[in-house]
């Protein structure tokens, strides 16, 4: 829990989005060697339509004793295309995201943030390491300075370009469990802000409909000044 209730991560000053990021990483070590622990989710809602139950800026996480299945979807798909070219697909995509650029939100020495080539909503936003790396909580304190910078900016355009809308982020991150270590992962945090709501045919078929391309959401949010 934050100590201001008014102010949520989007204003918050550099530093003290890298204390946020510091007790997650903190607090997922002090859980992560737990025997029954294989997977340990952190997450953030912002907002009524996010699911937030208190209005008091707040983060969650929880550990529990399987990989989730939309984790485990992640996982498999990242090891397949390790086997078959060898190399990192978040790799890939980070390298195919800067060649391209019409996509890039923001980045800095660090991290990119992009809105993802088939984003699930408009205005869904990803924050990667520019350097390879499957485990969150092995980011050293030069490395949580420059995620917070990226989470903080990438929040706060979203505020201003979408007038504060509710939203969720969360941190995939590779399984804690001895014996699984993962090094095809790639951790990275995801933003999806509430744009609009699943109706009949979403409900219906699964399939999600986002009326803003993520090459129109990204040039946009790229121009808000944070």
């Amino acid at each position: 829990v934050t100590r201001d209730h008014a102010r949520p991560l989007a204003r918050m000053t550099p530093g003290e989005a890298a204390t946020v990021i510091r007790a997650y990483c903190e607090r997922y070590l002090a859980l992560k060697d737990e025997a029954c622990v294989e997977y340990i989710s952190i997450f953030h809602n912002h907002g009524y339509d996010a699911g937030a139950t208190l209005s008091h800026p707040h983060s969650q996480i929880i550990a529990i004793p399987v990989i989730p299945p939309d984790i485990g979807r992640s996982l498999a798909g990242s090891a397949a295309y390790y086997r078959r070219h060898r190399r990192c697909v978040h790799c890939a995509m980070i390298a195919f995201e800067r060649r391209d650029g019409r996509r890039i939100v923001y980045e800095n020495g660090d991290y990119i943030v992009f809105c993802p080539f088939v984003s699930r909503s408009a205005f869904e936003i990803r924050i990667f390491p520019k350097r390879h790396q499957p485990e969150f909580e092995a980011i050293g304190d030069r490395e949580i300075l420059a995620a917070a910078d990226a989470l903080r900016t990438a929040l706060a355009k979203l505020e201003r370009g979408l007038k504060d809308p509710a939203y969720n982020f969360f941190i995939h991150t590779a399984p804690t469990a001895d014996g699984k270590r993962m090094p095809h992962y790639h951790w990275h945090i995801e933003i999806v802000p509430k744009t609009a709501v699943w109706a009949g045919f979403e409900i219906g078929t699964g399939i999600q409909i986002s009326t803003t391309s993520p090459e129109v959401a990204g040039r946009y949010l790229r121009g808000i000044a944070t």
